[in-house]
């Protein structure tokens, strides 16, 4: 049956009209897709935590322990996520060593005879974590010492039990193929934060889901520890997220941790004093997150020494090359400008009346060790009084060194850094005035 001329007229402009739209709407979707990519932030560019859709504040996992996994290291993951690794193949550029011992001379006399006044440089960042082990002037005996240096010895405590504290420092470098990588903080798992060190899980407890994850991600190793005595296990001086002030820490080592003679728990002691000292490693997770932190509750760990970056796709991935945000101009323009006007020489400022204050700080204790040191040669104060200036010198020295090992150098928590050194330095003046004139 043949169409009407009339309809087939329709028939033909319902097509043509049909490419119109359709053109149209391919018109406007170039012009759509245009516009977006004029948009979109530019491959490099940081996303300023508002915008970034960061999981590192979200609650981490526990690592499973005896589970039967293999680490999977930094190159495994390559093609899988190229711009993530190139980012952290990028820390190899943190390769600056400083010599403490010469910087700061007072260490000798106040680390005696502990490891620390022989051989004292700063870390490198992850990427060499076991070059520094390895080229250490410190002497290592026992395999605790890669706790915080190689997720192959994680995995081991992990997969073998607490009884590999125990092995020789030598027989666990035979198993060590990188440094800090992947599985520190993802335990195989991409995207997922999962604390794999079980001394951070035991010792908040409750408090565990209280933390973001990429705080507990850094936390980990980021901490106040000790090995413990006799079975050399890593081991936090806390039970709880309260408990680690550095009041608690210390009541924790001078009341709780105390061995058969009723001596609270020290890393060394000095031979010409006789002060069993504690030799506080690098808390940051405590001073960060500890009473006074001005940014604590509102940025993680990872929003400020990584950050969200755009990558040549479009689409943002976590930076895993570590920084200073000191040295991330990106970030500061991007966050840290909304509320300062010029952060570097806030900082900087800050330090500079922090690490002034603290090297005042330990020549008065270089004082205080000396004049101990010779009231104990002369045979002129009992025991009793030489171990009531000891208790406050160990203390004094406590809370100095709280401070001086904490990598921020006071930017982390002024008010918290501040009041160690009030500690400090009353405890200094306190035992300085026990002696007789």
């Amino acid at each position: 049956m043949k169409k009407p001329k009339n309809r087939i007229l329709y028939d033909i402009l319902g097509i043509v009209c049909g490419l119109a739209v359709a053109a149209t709407g391919l018109i406007c979707g170039e012009f759509d897709r245009r516009a977006e990519a004029a948009n979109r932030p530019a491959a490099g560019t940081v996303l300023a935590v508002a915008e970034a859709e960061h999981t590192g504040k979200g609650v981490a996992k526990q690592v499973k322990t005896m589970s039967g996994v293999t680490v999977l290291h930094a190159a495994d993951w390559e093609k899988d996520y190229p711009e993530i690794y190139a980012s952290f193949m990028k820390n190899q550029e943190n390769d600056e060593i400083t010599d403490y011992l010469k910087e700061y001379p007072q260490l000798v006399t106040l680390y005696e005879p502990y490891g620390f006044s022989k051989f004292y440089g700063s870390a490198r960042g992850h990427f060499y974590d076991v070059d520094d082990i390895l080229e250490t002037g410190r002497p290592h005996a026992m395999a605790q010492c890669w706790t915080c240096k190689t997720p192959d010895f994680t995995n081991l405590v992990n997969e073998v039990g607490p009884e590999v504290y125990q092995y020789s420092f030598d027989d666990v470098r035979e198993l060590v193929r990188e440094g800090i990588s992947c599985y520190s903080c993802h335990a195989n798992e991409p995207g997922d934060i999962t604390v794999t060190h079980t001394y951070m899980i035991d010792a908040l407890g409750p408090d565990f889901e209280k933390v973001a994850a990429a705080n507990l991600a850094c936390g980990q190793c980021h901490v106040e520890y000790y090995f413990y005595p006799g079975t050399g296990v890593t081991s936090l001086p806390r039970f709880d997220l309260e408990s680690m002030h550095p009041d608690a820490i210390l009541n924790y080592y001078n009341h709780v941790l105390v061995d058969e003679n009723g001596l609270g728990f020290a890393d060394y002691t000095n031979p010409r004093t006789g002060v069993r000292q504690i030799k506080v490693q690098h808390p940051e997770f405590e001073t960060y997150l500890g009473k006074g932190s001005i940014h604590g509750s509102t940025y993680t760990c990872a929003d400020c020494h990584m950050g969200m970056v755009i990558g040549e796709s479009g689409k943002a991935y976590p930076n895993h090359y570590l920084t200073s945000p000191l040295d991330n101009q990106a970030l500061i323009d991007a966050e840290c400008s909304k509320c300062h006007q010029d952060l570097a020489a806030e900082v900087r400022a800050l330090q500079e009346k922090v690490d002034t204050r603290t090297t005042e700080i330990s020549d008065r204790l270089v004082n205080l060790t000396e004049t101990l040191a010779a009231a104990v040669e002369s045979g002129a104060y009992t025991e009793e009084e030489l171990d009531a200036i000891r208790a406050v010198a160990r203390d004094a020295q406590f809370y100095w060194d709280f401070v001086f090992v904490e990598n921020s150098e006071g930017a982390h928590n002024p008010s918290l850094t501040n009041e160690c050194l009030d500690k400090a330095e009353a405890l200094t003046d306190e035992a300085l005035g026990m002696f007789r004139t």
